[in-house]
């Protein structure tokens, strides 16, 4: 036996697929999967999706707290932003309460597009906890919120 295997297998060994990081990686990509097959025709990334379905969540909020809200930095909402406007699923206007803020809002597009993609969006995340138990799928949350 060589010395890398024995060492692979002694008391210290890093083995990938054991790895928080590297199976939060397969099951992102597992989901991202799911969710492209799910979203399909309706041309929407996970991103905008975010923003659209908090948008219907909480309501029109300024550019920067719609980034926090969807745990997207500044420049990643600006982007997501932009392109939802351009497909007119968005409307911005200065903040009423700081003009030099952008305010977010769903425009009557935007808001039955969602509308249309909410029973989508339950049907992602069923298929994507389907091999779990309902009290299994509770205990994930619930720790994966403690994780982030």
């Amino acid at each position: 036996m060589s010395t890398t295997a024995s060492a692979a297998r002694g008391h210290h060994a890093y083995i990938l697929d054991d790895q928080i990081g590297f199976i939060l990686r397969q099951v992102s990509q597992r989901h991202a999967a799911i969710f492209a097959a799910g979203i399909g025709e309706q041309d929407l990334t996970a991103t905008q999706w975010a923003v659209l379905a908090k948008l219907v969540e909480r309501g029109p909020c300024s550019q920067n707290r719609l980034g926090r809200r969807t745990a997207m930095d500044a420049a990643t909402i600006k982007g997501v932003v932009d392109r939802l406007g351009k497909r007119g699923l968005i409307d911005t206007r200065p903040d009423p309460e700081d003009g030099r803020r952008l305010e977010v809002a769903l425009s009557p597009a935007g808001q039955a597009l969602a509308e249309r993609i909410l029973p989508l969006a339950h049907r992602i995340t069923a298929e994507t906890l389907a091999p779990l138990t309902e009290a299994e799928q509770a205990t994930l949350v619930e720790l994966l919120r403690k994780l982030s």
